[in-house]
């Protein structure tokens, strides 16, 4: 392996190692009331994220944040000596699409059946840590 090869890949193995991430599949609720979720708390720090999650009287609410409790813990299994209060975690990246969708019948008047669409969604959460980036200054 060259040796240029072989920087490339370890700082892609360093990057990868500040990013952690989390799906959450086939979710019984419709992509559209979870995106409305997936909006509040996108580019949050986590924390605030986790409030606003917790707080929140939507259904989708407790999975997103048991997803995003998730993430964390597959980011503190990537960076074990790191605290997270030092790593400045924030949502780079929240995801969500379409599902699984359940078909269903329901009668209606002068013997018809309408059909009834029940929506599932899948959520991809990406963190991202602060620590050793380039801070960004306009």
């Amino acid at each position: 392996m060259g040796i240029r090869k072989k920087q490339r890949a370890e700082a892609l193995k360093e990057a990868k190692k500040q990013v952690a991430y989390a799906k959450l599949n086939n979710c019984p609720s419709s992509p559209r009331k979870m995106r409305l979720l997936a909006n509040l708390v996108r580019g949050a720090e986590v924390n605030k994220a986790l409030y606003i999650l917790k707080f929140n009287t939507k259904h989708a609410s407790a999975p997103l944040e048991k997803l995003l409790l998730s993430a964390i813990a597959n980011w503190q299994a990537k960076n074990e000596g790191v605290s997270l209060e030092e790593a400045k975690l924030f949502i780079k990246e929240i995801k969500v699409d379409g599902g699984s969708m359940l078909k269903r019948l329901r009668p209606a008047p002068q013997g018809r059946g309408h059909r009834i669409r029940k929506r599932s969604n899948h959520v991809t959460i990406v963190l991202d840590s602060t620590i050793n980036q380039p801070v960004e200054t306009k």
